[in-house]
C-alpha cells in the first residue's frame, strides 16, 4: 500500500536527517507524517544505537538501500508509546527511521519491555547480538555441545557472538581476529581458544587448523580473503571431511567477495549460507526478540555503551569510535 494512503497531518519533530549520501546526518526539524493505519503508532524515542548497519544505510551502500533522500537513519530503537509502555522496535523500511525525537513504528515489529529495563542497554546490545543469536537459532540451530568458530571476533558483533554461542550451549568456542588487545579479552567473554589473524598467512593457517579444524559452525563476520584462507585451512586439516561444516556468512568487513576454489566444495561437506535481511524472514526475527531481550535485560549478554545527545549526531558520526564500545544516541 502506498505511503500516501496511510499518513496525514504531519507532526513536527527534530531528527538526524540524511540529505546527501556524502555527508553525515544533520540534526534539524523534520515533518513526520502522523499515522492513520491501525498497526502504526507514534512513539517518543528513548534511545537508538549508532550501529555499523546504520552507517551503511545512511551512506546508501547497504544492499537494502533504495537511494531515496532525505531519510532518517536507524534500524532499531527503544521508544515509549502514548500509554507509557516502553518498547523495543525494529524499524520498517517504509517508515521514517528512529534517529529522531519521535517516530512512527509498526506495532507488529515491536516488543514491550519489562518494567525497569535500561533503554541504553537494549539499544546498544540488540543489534550486535541479533546476528549471531538468529544465526544459531534459525539458520543453523546449535545443538548442545557443538563447537563454534567466530571469524572476526574482535569486532563488536563478533565479541557478542562469542557470548551468544556460549549462552546457546556451545561446547567449545574459538574466537579469531586481528586486534591483539581485544583478542586477549575474549576468554573473559567465554572463548575457549583464540587465533590471531596476522599478515603471516602460513602461521595463521596453521593456528586456525590447530584450534578450529573440528568446529561444527563458523560465524563469519569478515568474508573476503581471510574467509577464503580460513576455509582452506580448516577443511584441509579436518579429520573427517564428510562431517558437515556449516559456514554462516554474516558480515563482509574484509571484502564483499572471495575466490572460492571448487575443490573445497567437492572434497568436504561445506555448507555455505548467509544470515541477514532476506535470508531470514521478519516473522522469524521477531519471534527471537523476547528471549534475546531477556538475556540482555538480565545482563547475560552485554556490550559497553557510551551515550551522546541526538543533537550532536553530526559530530558523533565523524568522531573516532572507542574500540568495543557501542554509541547510543539519546533524543
Amino acid at each position: 500500500m502506498a505511503q500516501t494512503n496511510l499518513w496525514r497531518n504531519p507532526v513536527e519533530i527534530r531528527a538526524a536527517v540524511v540529505d546527501s549520501f556524502d555527508r553525515p546526518p544533520r540534526y534539524r526539524p523534520f515533518d513526520l507524517p502522523a499515522p492513520t493505519d491501525e498497526d502504526h503508532a507514534l512513539v517518543d524515542v528513548l534511545a537508538v544505537g549508532l550501529h555499523p548497519r546504520v552507517r551503511t544505510g545512511a551512506s546508501g551502500r547497504h544492499y537494502t538501500s533504495t537511494g531515496r533522500l532525505p531519510l532518517v537513519p536507524g534500524v532499531d530503537g527503544v521508544g515509549r508509546r502514548a500509554d507509557g509502555t516502553a518498547v523495543y522496535f525494529v524499524a520498517d523500511d517504509d517508515l521514517v527511521g528512529p534517529m529522531a525525537t519521535r517516530t512512527v513504528i509498526d506495532t507488529r515489529r515491536s516488543i514491550p519491555l519489562p518494567e525497569g529495563t535500561d533503554p541504553v542497554r537494549i539499544a546498544a546490545a540488540m543489534n550486535p547480538a541479533m546476528s549471531s543469536w538468529v544465526a544459531l537459532r534459525r539458520r543453523v540451530p546449535l545443538r548442545p555441545g557443538q563447537s563454534v568458530l567466530v571469524l572476526g571476533a574482535t569486532g563488536n558483533a563478533g565479541r557478542m557472538a562469542v557470548q551468544v554461542a556460549g549462552r546457546l550451549g556451545a561446547g567449545r568456542v574459538v574466537g579469531a581476529g586481528r586486534d591483539p588487545e581485544r583478542l586477549a579479552a575474549l576468554p573473559g567473554l567465554g572463548a575457549d581458544a583464540t587465533v590471531a589473524l596476522t599478515a603471516d598467512a602460513d602461521a595463521t593457517a596453521a593456528a586456525l587448523a590447530e584450534a578450529a579444524a573440528e568446529v561444527d559452525v563458523v560465524l563469519d563476520y569478515l568474508w573476503g580473503e581471510p574467509a577464503a584462507a580460513a576455509m582452506s585451512a580448516l577443511l584441509r586439516a579436518r579429520s573427517d571431511r564428510s562431517r558437515a561444516l556449516d559456514w554462516v556468512q554474516i558480515g563482509s568487513v574484509a571484502g564483499p567477495s572471495l575466490d572460492l576454489p571448487s575443490v573445497l566444495l567437492r572434497s568436504a561437506d561445506l555448507r555455505l549460507q548467509g544470515n541477514g535481511q532476506g535470508a531470514v524472514s521478519t516473522r522469524a526475527y521477531l519471534a527471537e526478540l523476547p528471549s534475546l531481550i531477556e538475556e540482555i535485560d538480565h545482563g547475560r549478554l552485554t556490550v559497553p555503551a557510551r551515550t551522546a545527545p541526538l543533537a550532536d549526531v553530526e559530530t558523533v558520526w565523524t568522531a573516532p569510535e572507542a574500540p568495543g564500545v557501542r554509541t547510543v544516541l539519546l533524543p
